[in-house]
């Protein structure tokens, strides 16, 4: 009985570990079915497929089982499976590129199976970059001033024509007057014009100020004749528009038409301005008399005219006024003697007719205290002050400026020429500064430098204004200096404008690339260049074509054929675009030599002129060739070579913030220093017997 009992438990414990084995072997069949379901799943769910495998795998423990039949796996996949033709048919395949699947716990983990779908893509773009708004005008207009005010032209073009067309903004009158004001600025006429006509077309209200803007644009334009021609049309369309311009507006047309050289027209705009009865200021004569300075042959008796309207009107001088008298001393000429005279009777006639009005000086027009010009010279008297008076006891200074203007004693207007002798009509330097001292006008160093420029060519003189300088306190610049060097190079006082440079370096003042310009009038050889390019180099200053065209002025002057072989030879290694003022001389000195030769000047039988002149007419050559200019004439090559003053607003900008650090490099205001350490009495002093050779002198300025 024992016995039978052992063996029915024996008989069940072997039934339930038969019963357990086929459960675990059906789990496996089950699993297996479940593998091939999931291996037909078409492409886009085999993410999915690999999920599930994965936790399946991983509940039942066949994790390792299923990375160990993958490879069995894949290439079952490349038979055919005849039991499943519909789904073969349609060529679903499963790709396991992912050699790194693993269970994606927190859905982190990108599915490398799936293909993305064209409505998902869109719906990513939009969340991930939604589209901006439209900003507002004034937003617009900030950005516009921000740009204007780097002086990046072309970018503040750019946000009316780029960004605001592409942002579907409407762009109103004020955007376009701020683009045209800044083109104005800039000197890009076309461009502020052609903004204009967009702007008319758009159907926007011209006002004041657009007239304004485009009438300085006609006065910064690069070509005169273009400017002139862009405001004779601006004044038409107003007079169509019936528009009634203001004082600004009078302002703006005689400051274009006068600096465009059109000085009749500047003049019957002032008339038209007092004809209606508008209000006069002293910047209508500020640009009265800029239209003075651009006539070069009768702008310094207009520019007299003017100073003495001016106080016709009760007007006083300021800043601005005596600057554009000293550029029209500089610059200008009076014309013929006999209308010079007449305009000197002219201005007397007219105090005299205000003296005996019993119009005083306190109620109207404020005089000097000066004894010296407290008289008034009669007309009948002034015809006999042209003449040279010798007698030293009588010397009075002529000053034509002064209220009760006079000629002095010691001035033939027939002998009036050079600018400092013009300045000399003015009461010379020391008048000049007495009567800026009488009007309250303190002169800065600008205005000093600029009488630099115009007082006379000695060394007393140039003591003088740095007197000046120290007594009043100003600051001086670079500038300041680099005139006084060109001012004794172009007197062939080249040991003067070394003795400068110590100046600069008292002064703590360091040298700019144009005062190595000014410098290199002084270069009469090759060595002496070397020695000056050594310097530049030194101080990581580069050449540049004007510094090479005064170095060639000097070498064609002293007919130095070696020396002007190497600045070419310089030109091309460097590869610098020569400019008008270089192919100029170059041309000159070539038809002077060919002159030369024709003549059978004794000079040019030497074999040292045959040879030079040979290598020179080789390297001239090889030099158009090089500059793609062989064989055309001067003004064709100056074409060819010459920028289009348009082209620096058109150019794409390289990549980087060169643009804007260039632009806050200029903007930086130059250092200036006082000259108190400068020792004025221990500087060069002008020899006894000075000769001045007028003929060299001429040629030289030529």
């Amino acid at each position: 009985m024992a016995v039978r009992v052992l063996r029915c438990r024996a008989l069940l414990h072997l039934y339930s570990v038969k019963h357990q084995l086929s459960q675990k072997i059906k789990i496996q069949e089950c699993f297996k079915l479940q593998y091939s379901i999931y291996n037909l799943l078409p492409e886009p769910r085999c993410g999915i497929r690999s999920l599930h495998e994965k936790v399946y795998d991983k509940d039942a423990g066949m994790e390792e089982q299923r990375l160990a039949n993958l490879e069995e796996h894949n290439a079952a996949r490349q038979k055919p499976i005849h039991s499943m033709n519909a789904f073969s048919e349609r060529g679903i395949k499963k790709t396991f590129d992912n050699q790194n699947d693993s269970a994606d716990i927190f859905g982190n983990n990108v599915l490398s199976g799936a293909a993305e779908d064209a409505g998902d893509l869109e719906e990513e773009e939009f969340t991930q970059n939604p589209v901006k708004k439209s900003l507002r005008t004034i937003d617009y207009a900030r950005l516009i001033k921000s740009h204007l005010n780097e002086k990046r032209i072309k970018d503040a073009i750019a946000v009316l024509e780029v960004q605001m067309k592409k942002d579907r903004a409407k762009p109103d009158a004020y955007i376009y007057n701020l683009l045209i004001s800044g083109c104005a600025k800039a000197g890009y006429t076309r461009k502020a014009f052609n903004l204009f006509t967009k702007m008319r077309q758009r159907g926007l209200k011209v006002k004041g100020g657009t007239y304004t803007s485009l009438f300085n644009a006609c006065a910064n334009a690069p070509s005169t004749v273009y400017g002139i021609e862009q405001a004779n049309r601006l004044r038409e369309i107003m007079i169509e528009k019936s528009y009634e311009p203001n004082a600004k507006n009078y302002n703006a047309m005689i400051k274009a038409f006068g600096r465009c050289g059109d000085v009749k027209t500047a003049y019957l705009l002032a008339d038209e301005l007092m004809e209606k009865r508008l209000p006069l200021n002293v910047d209508t004569f500020n640009f009265l008399m800029q239209a003075c300075a651009s006539d070069f042959e009768f702008g310094f008796r207009h520019c007299l005219l003017t100073w003495h309207k001016m106080f016709q009107h009760g007007l006083r001088p300021d800043y601005y006024t005596f600057n554009t008298v000293l550029r029209c001393v500089r610059d200008c000429g009076f014309g013929d003697l006999h209308t010079m005279e007449k305009v000197l009777e002219q201005i007397f006639a007219e105090r005299q007719e205000l003296l005996t009005n019993d119009l005083t000086a306190d109620e109207t027009i404020p005089l000097l205290k000066e004894s010296s010009t407290s008289k008034l010279l009669e007309s009948e008297q002034n015809s006999r002050l042209i003449e040279i008076k010798n007698d030293a006891s009588q010397f009075e200074m002529p000053n034509l400026l002064t209220p009760q203007p006079n000629l002095g004693s010691l001035v033939s207007l027939a002998e009036v020429s050079k600018p400092h002798e013009r300045l000399l009509l003015l009461g010379g330097l020391s008048g000049f500064m007495q009567l800026m001292k009488a009007y309250d006008v303190t002169p800065n160093i600008e205005t000093l430098t600029t009488l630099l420029e115009v007082i006379p060519p000695t060394y007393a003189a140039e003591k003088q204004l740095l007197s000046f300088v120290r007594k009043i306190g100003l600051k001086a610049d670079i500038d300041f200096f680099n005139i006084l060097i060109k001012k004794r190079s172009m007197r062939f006082d080249y040991e003067g404008a070394k003795e400068v440079m110590s100046m600069i370096r008292t002064a703590g003042l360091e040298p700019d690339i144009v005062t190595y310009g000014v410098l290199a009038l002084g270069c009469q050889t090759e060595i002496e260049s070397r020695e000056l390019l050594q310097k530049m180099k030194e101080n990581g200053i580069r050449m540049n074509i004007q510094i090479l065209g005064a170095m060639l002025r000097q070498g064609a002057e002293n007919r130095n054929f070696p020396y002007i072989i190497e600045i070419l030879q310089i030109s091309l290694d460097e590869q610098i675009k020569p400019n008008d003022f270089f192919l100029k001389h170059l041309h000159n000195f070539y038809e002077r030599c060919a002159r030369s030769i024709d003549a059978r000047h004794l000079s040019t039988k030497s074999k040292s002129f045959k040879n030079g002149h040979a290598k020179f007419c080789a390297k001239l050559r090889v030099y158009y060739e090089e500059q793609g200019i062989a064989g055309l004439k001067l003004e064709d090559a100056i074409k060819k070579i010459r920028d289009h003053p348009y082209t620096q607003f058109k150019e794409e900008d390289v990549d980087g913030v060169e643009p804007l650090k260039n632009y806050e490099i200029s903007k930086k205001q130059k250092v200036r220093k006082y000259i108190k350490k400068i020792k004025i009495e221990n500087l060069r002093s002008d020899p006894d017997n000075t000769i001045n050779d007028e003929k060299r002198t001429q040629r030289q300025l030529e």
